[in-house]
């Protein structure tokens, strides 16, 4: 289904904006957006809301759990709005949220969908998921100039760190149980991207509540949401595999002629699947087993 804006859906929406968890996927160009959609339909969402342009073509065969709504992408912070709003909207509704060309993995995803890791997580009094958003490219940029192949998909299997996140309202001492990640080609290719977009790591997957508020870098104005686990013990992460970096630096004429190709000697092809993540360390199962 349509809808001609946010507000359009929401008022059309009604109870079944309570009945999570919904993917939000915003999407920046046309490119792999219809397998992004049926990668999150098929993850267990019971609804996936498309934030487009009005001009982008229409998807045939979008599944029924798609909702198609016209956005303005070019606004500033498009994302941070679209989901303030379904906050204000659904204080209850657990979402995630990503661009075209992103995928999610949980866990498991193979044998468990996303409801169930959201269970148990919320079992264990946590009301956000931290994800990393770990770079994919595609090996022959000859071949692919765009760097987006999923079939030849590439990713870092090493180079990935965290420094303390400090606190400036607390005489820049580190904020508890949180960190800033940093690695794939945000790190690689750092002079070619803004200090303020190095970071790895995205509170991607979240409950809403009255006065929760997504901020421009993604982490939100409660604190605890911002955390990578719980205070005693290691709790579930996520990791959206993402080609949305190497596109950027591919399209952006200040770095497309610096970079003939992503691959390194530390680069794997990538299998789409979770336990390569969790085998890499690029994803925690916690105490989910």
């Amino acid at each position: 289904m349509r809808h001609a804006g946010l507000e359009q859906y929401i008022a059309q929406a009604g109870p079944s904006l309570a009945a999570g968890p919904i993917a939000v996927i915003l999407a920046e160009d046309g490119v792999e957006v219809a397998t992004t959609l049926r990668h999150h339909a098929a993850a267990g969402f019971r609804q996936v809301l498309l934030l487009a342009h009005p001009a982008l073509p229409e998807i045939a065969g979008m599944d029924p759990t798609v909702q198609r709504i016209d956005f303005d992408i070019h606004a500033e912070n498009p994302m941070p709005r679209a989901v303030n709003r379904l906050i204000e909207a659904a204080p209850g509704t657990w979402f995630y949220y990503g661009f075209n060309a992103e995928y999610l993995f949980h866990p498991f995803c193979e044998t468990r969908n996303i409801r169930e890791l959201i269970a148990f997580h919320a079992e264990e009094r946590r009301e956000a998921v931290l994800s990393y958003v770990i770079d994919l490219y595609a090996g022959d940029l000859g071949r692919f100039p765009d760097a987006v192949s999923l079939e030849e998909a590439y990713l870092d299997r090493s180079g990935y760190y965290a420094l303390a996140r400090t606190d400036p309202a607390n005489g820049n001492h580190p904020k508890e149980r949180q960190l800033d990640f940093f690695g794939g080609l945000r790190w690689r290719f750092e002079e070619h991207v803004p200090p303020a977009r190095r970071k790895i790591d995205r509170i991607a997957l979240f409950r809403a509540q009255p006065g929760l508020r997504l901020r421009p870098d993604f982490t939100f104005n409660i604190e605890e949401y911002n955390t990578y686990a719980c205070a005693w013990h290691h709790n579930i992460t996520t990791a959206v595999c993402s080609f949305r970096t190497a596109k950027a630096l591919k399209a952006n004429p200040g770095s497309t002629f610096d970079i003939p190709t992503f691959w390194w000697h530390n680069s794997t092809e990538f299998h789409w699947q979770s336990q390569q993540l969790m085998d890499l360390g690029l994803m925690e199962p916690g105490q989910w087993f």
